[in-house]
């Protein structure tokens, strides 16, 4: 597919499941609502109009459709690719769509889900990663839910922060000087933040930065004090899967040198602000507890997965609302939703581009992602010699009519440029991708961070950033450049 057409793909898919009425009836009636809103907004999304947009043919989206639609179970799977664009809330409510209007939830062998990026980010967001929540999926402007929360914690509900700004907003404050200290823990946003550059101003322009982190970082280069913390392996704790089961995790090895766990930092740190009070911990299970009795009652109810149960069964599934509660492997059986009425919501998504299209000045789309052998911002993988070895170094992948009409062959230096910034790399011709893409892994840090190029424009709802649709030009980088104008070229077409 083209970059940043996946709610046209969506949308056409749901068009042919409405024309061919491969619809659940009886699911829709019973447990959900507005089905209307999404059945106009996708009236005239029709499969030669996506094709248009999506570079798929037609009969692959009817196909898609076709398949979709009349098998009796079904799960999409979903990874970071649809939601890291300015409209990723809108592609994720799409794909949801297609679930909701077959059917498919609450049942054996269905579902639309996300794959998280990391260890554990499914855990993170249900607990309060994010600046706008509270433990248990709740909502930190909530009164309720603040209500409850300051209860656990033997606090003042006004004690209570209200919403926070997401990550790339705070970039976006510190280049502004409003922001002007930060604390980051294990975050790395000289290689993982879009536009590399404007993020590296950034963080030289605070006034205080401190880090904890199990290696120096690049982003650890840029601060004034370095707390040396400690990796899973070093600590005892949980970590929540995709699934949803909550995992035990125990210390293999103790931290090296004068490295300290993450949370006894957290707690000194406490104490030197004056509220070591509510930091009273002597361990990770006495902090569980805490999280058990704040997520009490949340959708993501962790109440009744003590300790030694999580251990003892092999991981436990939320929500499990009380001790002896067996856990909740699916969720929504019985066609019972997380809305106060129990219905799920379709939504109307119309079609819109990304926030960034190609033109005459950069006529090939980017996309960025992952390779096997390197983990995240590679802090970790870019140390471990056989990992390197499987992929030094990031590449540009891209298809082998691309690469004849700059001139290129594998292994040639090309220089990729966006609005941004640019950078110089092998090419690694493959028929692996679209003529008219190409695609840089973002492990790497400085003048190899495929971040120089992206776009920090961010979805208006989830904040998230556009890493994965740019407009770049591209030229061979030793020797002479092609001719030949890639604006002129037919790069539309499929793999070869």
């Amino acid at each position: 597919m083209r970059p940043g057409s996946d709610s046209a793909l969506f949308g056409a898919v749901l068009h042919e499941l409405i024309r061919h009425d491969w619809l659940d009836h009886e699911f829709i009636d019973a447990h959900t609502v507005d089905f209307d809103l999404a059945a106009a907004a996708v009236t005239d999304m029709t499969p030669a109009w996506a094709a248009g947009i999506c570079g798929v043919p037609a009969a692959r989206i009817e196909e898609a459709a076709e398949i979709w639609g009349t098998a009796a179970t079904g799960m999409m799977l979903h990874a970071r690719g649809i939601e890291q664009q300015s409209k990723g809330v809108d592609n994720v409510l799409a794909a949801i769509n297609l679930g909701l209007a077959t059917g498919k939830f609450g049942k054996p062998g269905c579902g639309v889900s996300t794959i998280t990026g990391q260890g554990n980010g499914q855990g993170g967001r249900e607990h309060g990663h994010k600046c706008d929540q509270l433990p248990g999926n709740r909502d930190i402007t909530n009164p309720e839910h603040r209500a409850h929360v300051a209860k656990v914690w033997d606090c003042d509900e006004s004690e209570i922060p209200g919403k926070g700004i997401p990550a790339q907003e705070i970039i976006e404050e510190i280049h502004a000087g409003t922001i002007k200290g930060l604390l980051s823990i294990c975050f790395n946003p000289a290689v993982s933040a879009p536009d590399t550059n404007f993020t590296s101003e950034a963080l030289d322009k605070l006034e205080f930065y401190a880090v904890i982190d199990f290696f120096l970082s690049e982003s650890g280069q840029h601060a004034d004090v370095v707390l040396p913390g400690s990796l899973h392996e070093e600590d005892e704790g949980t970590s929540t899967s995709g699934e949803g089961r909550i995992i035990k995790i125990n210390a293999a090895v103790t931290p090296p040198g004068e490295a300290r766990l993450d949370w006894q930092i957290l707690l000194d740190i406490a104490e030197r602000l004056g509220r070591g009070g509510h930091f009273q911990y002597e361990n990770t299970e006495e902090i569980f507890e805490e999280l058990r009795l704040a997520s009490a009652g949340g959708t993501a109810d962790y109440r009744g997965a003590t300790w030694d149960r999580i251990e003892a069964e092999h991981g436990l599934f939320w929500p499990i609302p009380e001790v002896g509660h067996p856990g909740t492997p699916r969720l929504y059986e019985g066609g019972r939703f997380f809305h106060p009425d129990g219905k799920a919501r379709f939504h109307g998504i119309a079609w819109r581009e990304s926030a960034e299209v190609i033109d005459d000045d950069y006529p090939v789309w980017l996309t960025t992602g992952r390779v096997v052998s390197q983990y995240l911002s590679g802090t970790q993988t870019r140390r471990i010699k056989a990992l390197v070895d499987q992929y030094p170094e990031p590449l540009c992948e891209m298809h082998p009519r691309l690469a004849e009409h700059l001139g290129v062959v594998d292994g040639d230096l090309v220089t990729v440029t966006s609005r941004r910034g640019d950078i110089t790399l092998p090419a690694n011709v493959v028929n692996t991708i679209r003529p008219d893409t190409v695609f840089i892994p973002y492990h790497w840090p400085g003048g190899k961070a495929a971040n120089q190029l992206t776009n920090r424009a961010v979805d208006p709802i989830s904040k998230m950033p556009e890493f994965k649709v740019a407009a770049v030009r591209i030229v061979k980088a030793v020797g002479h450049t092609s001719t030949t104008d890639v604006r002129e070229l037919d790069l539309t077409e499929g793999r070869a």
